[in-house]
């Protein structure tokens, strides 16, 4: 279940402390609702309590107070609790919870996760209210991992995805005007950039988020069902080229062949500026200036580049989901809390308030004024989801991928590696519970 968490608790974790939310300086576009017919009424507060588990970092205190007055003020007798909840044990905690007689009635919960607790029977089924919360526009790495079996259990709440950050400084050092859109133009920059005791790019050999956008672009995702059994696809034409393209990029710099993303805010700054890009959420460039204050303004943002110039990178999108479970005794109210956070104006003033993504690619004016959001955006708009299986979070503990990335960076022959990580990953995707 840790593994499972990694990645919208690392966005959370990356965005945890930023400006409290203010006024709202959204364009009339992004205030402006969109009504579906029949949308329904409030449901009556008679006295009742709304218990919201929010993850810690999540929502700032100002705006779940200010969240917190709009629904009791439109559901007079209605109080809403919501209680911030630790990423640590929050997947015991939950599975305790749906299985329990004193659910809450919203709870938030990793992207990735959806899966698990919607094969669990523990959630209510949402999918007659995705038109009335304009499904159709919401990020598809939040939307398709809320699916299980067709049914909507998880509602969008907020994403984050990765980007490239770089250093300024060194890229107009070498000449460089205008960050790289394909992935040819991003080699030749690094290369360019890759120079003494200068990298041209930190990139751990076992960023497996990276690569799974990488494969995508290619064609192919880290496994694909078909009928009841699940088939992992790291050792085909896709995969090989995948890995072929991050061993030249990762050998454009100096990171381990057998390491991950863990450490490497603390390598950046250390490194006092000799590295001219790494891949994280835009988040981690707070964490790195706060430890090297002597990094404050030199870094921007770009979106992961495609293989052509037509659109970003595909990318992993990391964030949360609202989910009500089936023993909530107040699933109305729930429903309301959901669709007032779902709200074009209160998932703008989100967005404003963390540099978080909001749920839906038309709201993308409310990161615009933010670089980083706005890459994030733009990555987002070609973003997906794992594997929807309620076994995922099995694969991310050992994570077979990790090794597959090791062999092929440190010379392995990347089909042979693919065909031993695949069936690892398919063991554990058809093991039933």
């Amino acid at each position: 279940m840790k593994r499972r968490l990694l990645v919208a608790a690392g966005v959370a974790a990356a965005l945890t402390g930023v400006a409290a939310c203010g006024s709202d300086s959204s364009s009339d576009d992004n205030k402006k609702e969109t009504k579906a017919p029949g949308a329904s009424a409030p449901a009556a507060g008679n006295g009742k309590t709304v218990r919201v588990w929010l993850m810690k970092g999540s929502a700032p205190d100002d705006y779940i107070a200010a969240l917190k007055t709009k629904f009791e003020a439109d559901h007079p007798g209605a109080k809403l609790d919501v209680q911030i909840q630790q990423w640590n044990g929050i997947g015991q905690k939950i599975t305790g919870a749906l299985a329990s007689n004193d659910a809450p009635d919203v709870v938030e919960a990793g992207n990735t996760q959806i899966a698990q607790y919607g094969a669990s029977g523990g959630l209510k089924d949402l999918s007659s209210k995705v038109n009335e919360l304009g499904g159709k526009d919401w990020l598809t790495g939040l939307s398709d991992p809320g699916k299980v079996d067709g049914k909507t259990y998880g509602i969008p709440f907020y994403a984050a995805n990765r980007v490239v950050i770089y250093n300024k400084d060194l890229f107009a050092k070498a000449g460089i005007t205008t960050p790289p859109k394909t992935r040819a133009e991003w080699l030749d920059v690094t290369t360019r950039l890759n120079t003494g005791d200068q990298q041209g790019i930190y990139l751990p050999g076992q960023n497996w988020y990276f690569y799974s956008g990488l494969l995508k672009d290619e064609g192919a995702d880290l496994a694909t069902k078909s009928g009841s059994a699940w088939k992992a696809n790291l050792d085909g034409a896709p995969a090989v080229a995948a890995a072929g393209f991050y061993k030249q990029l990762q050998a454009l710099g100096k990171a381990a062949k057998d390491g991950d993303e863990k450490t490497q805010p603390e390598v950046v700054a250390a490194d006092g500026g000799k590295i001219a890009q790494f891949i994280a959420v835009p988040g981690e460039a707070e964490t790195i200036i706060k430890s090297n204050p002597a990094l404050k303004d030199k870094f921007g943002f770009f979106p992961i580049p495609g293989k052509d110039a037509s659109k970003a990178g595909a990318t992993l999108t990391g964030g949360s989901d609202l989910m009500v479970p089936e023993a909530s005794k107040n699933q109305d109210l729930a429903y309301d809390v959901i669709k007032l956070i779902n709200s074009d104006e209160w998932q703008t003033k989100l967005a404003q308030a963390t540099k978080q993504l909001p749920n839906k690619n038309t709201l993308g004016g409310a990161v615009t004024a933010d670089p980083g959001g706005a890459a994030m955006m733009e990555g987002a708009k070609n973003g997906f989801a794992t594997p929807n299986s309620p076994n995922w979070a099995s694969v991310e503990e050992n994570n077979p991928i990790k090794a597959y990335l090791t062999k092929v960076m440190t010379g392995g022959d990347a089909a042979a590696a693919g065909k031993e990580a695949n069936a690892s990953i398919e063991k554990t995707l058809n093991t039933k519970n």
